[in-house]
């Protein structure tokens, strides 16, 4: 197979891949619009719909390590096949759930599936492009794709709910995911690490438990009320989590490498993974609220307004790359925190009456920001580490997106859902569950609307504030000289690698100089920080 059919295949090999990849992203936010048709149709409580928004992102982000490393180990395009099968049984089960519980559960086997494909998919691009540029082009596609999968996830779901009912917003993976199925095994090489031992299976059970018994904690105390259970599984999972990262410093393979986070610029890019999707997905689901049941909104209505914010959110993210070449990673996620904190700051004006303009421009602004950081996250995981880690470390970064997803829903919607019952009508514990009451006067309707934009006034005050903080942690953390002559001769291991079997595949050897020359491409504008303590 001559060059050019070899590059062919790796770029149609990258298609089939996007086709999960995009499903999976979709699938975090596509409920956001279809959650008032939902909850017509199946009666949920307070706490079942939050599951049903939570669950999956949940599961995803509770198991990407496990699965990441489960995949670096036994196959990536296996576990890629089992995870896309496994998607499309979930979806369908899901579409046709008769009961909230039906709903979660289903919900759940998504989130199991997605914590397979999302490492895996990262991790494969490496053995699909072996050149450092080409592969740098390629996770830009992918991150661009993960975020434009956020991002039109509600647009999708509001043009399909306009003419068939709620469970057509899930019924849409099925035919992907028989795409993937019938050209994964033509196109993609199976590739697995070597080396490694067995999977810890203490550690995925303890990781999983840990995060779920929190996460429930908080989700019960802010629908029902703070309470002695709700207070001991809290501290059961703190407990456990705490376990599981003291076992990780005591174990030869451990699902985390804390190692990694000694470098503050990975640091700060995981973090700008995390908080950016607590932030987005908490204010698109309450901002879909918003638009729907304080406006009037029509669901196609609600959907075309998310437009301007999902175009600008997606462009980012394909020319993050470029921007990158030229002022740098560091500079990048600076930018990225300060870009949101203005533009969840424009949710403030908006009130009972109107706010749609406001809206638009709030979502424009800061989806600079988030494709950004969906970008630059991703390059940085797959960069910072040995090629035979990839999918642990790509699942390292895809876990606090995902997370980030979940607890943002989690955390911050219990927050809006905490002032509702503080500040709202004493009839329901939701805006939605409210408005289904018969019989309301207008009077009590208004104050459970004020209630509601009270909610999202705050959780977009907290969120621009979160940001803005930690932008400026990152202006002075990384606002140091740059790398020294001698620290840019010294060759990052796993592209090092990468550079050596690039040449050997082509039967050369890989002279000293190419070393710095193959780090330089890859990396571009490399500001990580080796000043002094005072930075």
């Amino acid at each position: 197979m001559n060059r050019i059919d070899i590059e062919l295949r790796s770029w149609l090999g990258l298609l089939v891949v996007l086709g999960p990849v995009l499903l999976v992203a979709m699938d975090g936010s596509v409920l956001f619009l279809a959650m008032p048709a939902i909850t017509e149709a199946l009666s949920p409580s307070a706490d079942e719909a939050l599951w049903i928004l939570d669950s999956y992102g949940f599961a995803v982000g509770a198991l990407l390590i496990a699965f990441g490393t489960i995949g670096d180990r036994y196959g990536r395009k296996r576990l890629l096949m089992f995870g896309a099968a496994m998607f499309g049984l979930g979806s369908v089960g899901a579409a046709f759930a008769t009961s909230p519980a039906l709903l979660i559960a289903f919900r759940v086997l998504m989130g199991v599936a997605g914590a397979t494909l999302l490492p895996s998919a990262l991790a494969v691009l490496g053995t699909l492009f072996t050149d450092p540029r080409r592969r740098a082009q390629a996770i830009g596609i992918f991150a661009a794709t993960f975020a434009a999968g956020f991002a039109i996830g509600p647009i999708v779901a509001g043009q399909l709910l306009t003419r068939f009912w709620w469970g057509s917003v899930l019924l849409i993976n099925v035919p992907v995911v028989l795409v993937f199925l019938v050209l994964a095994p033509i196109l993609l090489g199976e590739v697995r690490a070597t080396g490694l031992s067995r999977i810890d299976v203490a550690s995925v059970l303890t990781s999983a438990s840990g995060l779920l018994a929190a996460m429930y904690a908080v989700k019960h105390g802010a629908a029902q009320g703070i309470s002695i259970s709700s207070v001991t599984v809290g501290l059961v999972g703190v407990a456990l989590l705490a376990w599981f990262g003291r076992r990780q410093g005591r174990i030869d393979n451990p699902l985390i490498d804390f190692s990694l986070f000694r470098n503050r610029v990975f640091t700060i890019a995981i973090v700008t993974g995390f908080l950016p999707l607590a932030a987005w997905s908490a204010t698109a689901y309450l901002a879909a609220m918003y638009l729907q049941s304080v406006l009037g909104r029509s669901i196609a209505d609600a959907a075309l307004l998310a437009v301007p914010g999902a175009l600008v959110l997606t462009a980012a993210a394909v020319v993050t790359p470029a921007v990158v070449a030229r002022i740098g990673r560091s500079a990048a996620l600076i930018t990225a925190h300060f870009t949101i904190a203005i533009g969840l700051s424009l949710l403030l004006p908006t009130s009972t009456g109107s706010g749609v303009g406001w809206y638009i421009a709030a979502t424009a602004v800061a989806g600079i920001g988030y494709g950004i950081s969906f970008s630059v996250v991703a390059e940085i995981a797959v960069a910072a580490v040995p090629a035979e880690r990839a999918g642990a470390a790509a699942a390292l970064a895809e876990t606090g997106n995902e997370l980030g997803n979940a607890l943002g829903i989690a955390l911050f919607g219990s927050l809006a859902a905490v002032l509702f019952r503080v500040h709202g009508p004493d009839l329901a514990p939701t805006l939605g569950e409210t408005l289904h009451l018969p019989g309301l006067a207008p009077a009590v309707l208004d104050d459970a609307r004020s209630a509601f934009v009270s909610g999202l006034h705050v959780v977009a005050a907290t969120a621009a504030v979160l940001h803005g903080v930690l932008g400026s942690v990152a202006l002075h953390v990384l606002r140091g000289r740059a790398l020294t002559a001698a620290d840019a001769r010294r060759p990052d291991r796993h592209l090092v690698d990468d550079a050596r079997r690039t040449a050997e595949a082509d039967g050369s050897t890989l002279p000293s100089a190419e070393v710095g020359h193959a780090r330089r491409d890859h990396l571009g504008d490399v500001q990580q920080v080796v000043g002094s303590r005072d930075g």
